[in-house]
């Protein structure tokens, strides 16, 4: 049996939501972003008890099927683009098809309806937060960072930047870089 879990979204979510269910006792297979395998199916009080626990840590147990589908997409969007290293050989969309089985059109409407915005707006902005995370490490340039990205070219992904940040990368990173000093300062380094 699967449980749905909305709001997970990284590889700690995985671990707290481990750790919470071994603490209440609930025996499961696995925990991958955004679901719980269990061996069987569970009483309603150990589901609300699952319920009440997880949503500590602002997590919450999912019915619906449309919010299913629309948790899918994310975690595949997240795995993507936070986790993925090489790039996909066919377009999104179809990947997206291939892997849940749906029509796009049909997984976007879902998506749409559920989450209120489009794929691509939720694809741009988690590109964007990685595309931050990659600047504030100050390991890879920018050119670099379009690539890994898998852009199409620097200015598109400093185009894309600014339009969501309303700061160029550059200036993004002296604003960061300029902080972290601050905060050195602060320290006594």
């Amino acid at each position: 049996m699967k449980i749905f879990i909305k709001n997970m979204v990284s590889l700690r979510c995985k671990i707290i939501v481990g750790e919470a269910l071994q603490r209440i006792g609930i025996h499961f297979v696995k925990v991958e972003m955004g679901e719980i395998e269990v061996h069987q199916k569970i009483s309603e009080e150990d589901y609300r008890l699952i319920e009440d626990t997880l949503s500590g840590y602002g997590l919450v147990v999912i019915d619906n099927n449309k919010l299913k589908i629309a948790e899918k997409i994310k975690h595949i969007i997240i795995e993507q683009i936070h986790h993925a290293e090489e790039q996909l050989h066919v377009n999104f969309s179809s990947y997206l098809s291939q892997k849940l089985q749906y029509d796009y059109t049909y997984l976007a409407n879902i998506f749409s309806e559920t989450e209120g915005m489009t794929i691509e707006k939720f694809m741009i902005c988690h590109k964007i937060e990685r595309v931050k995370e990659m600047l504030a490490h100050g390991e890879l340039s920018l050119t670099q960072i379009a690539e890994k990205l898998h852009y199409s070219s620097v200015s598109h992904v400093s185009n894309q930047f600014k339009k969501v940040t309303g700061l160029t990368p550059s200036l993004y990173k002296q604003r960061k870089d300029a902080h972290r000093a601050t905060l050195e300062k602060a320290c006594g380094e």
